[in-house]
């Protein structure tokens, strides 16, 4: 299993082969370093904690401790730095956290449509009826205004364009804006 902590730098576009322009996402691979081992005995089941340092001149940084399941944990040690093993082609899930957008209304956080606005329609942007006379409360599940993004989402099946040791190029976009936490693990 392959995992790397990093943090989104931003868009670009490369070319392929064929002259085909491809949107990618630059991620910053940052340092990491093993400083947990659970096992099955202890723990009842095998992963590696590793925690990202982000070095800015000369101080460090912890910028996130992470967990990930795997299968050998004798291959790890700890104080072990963790290396981008990725190479051109392989295939990854991508985890991070979404650009929050605060307070949003139905229309924007839903997209409901709006209300009649002639013949002295009041109700433009409101939600309309939320309940009937029958449960008498509002059922769970309504959607109704409130804050918008600011989750983790994961996108499976994101392929790799460019890999070194500092920086991974992942086609497609990656959820959060520039500087956010990124998690691209592979099978």
């Amino acid at each position: 299993m392959k995992f790397v902590i990093g943090q989104k730098n931003g868009m670009t576009r490369v070319f392929d082969a064929e002259g085909r322009v491809i949107a990618v996402t630059a991620i910053k691979v940052l340092s990491t370093s093993v400083t947990k081992i659970n096992n099955v005995e202890r723990d009842g089941y095998t992963s590696v904690q590793v925690t990202a340092i982000e070095k800015a001149g000369e101080k460090e940084k912890i910028r996130e401790i992470c967990e990930f399941r795997v299968e050998d944990i004798a291959s790890y040690k700890l104080g072990q730095k963790i290396d981008n093993e990725f190479e051109v082609g392989d295939v990854a899930s991508v985890s991070g956290v979404t650009k929050g957008k605060g307070f949003a209304g139905t229309i924007k956080r839903h997209g409901f449509k709006r209300g009649p606005e002639g013949h002295g329609g009041n109700n433009v942007r409101e939600p309309g009826s939320i309940g009937a006379q029958q449960p008498q409360r509002v059922v769970k599940g309504r959607r109704m205004a409130g804050r918008m993004g600011g989750t983790l989402n994961t996108i499976s099946n994101i392929k790799i364009v460019d890999s070194s040791s500092d920086v991974i190029l992942l086609a497609g976009s990656v959820p959060g804006p520039r500087r956010t936490i990124i998690k691209v693990i592979s099978k």
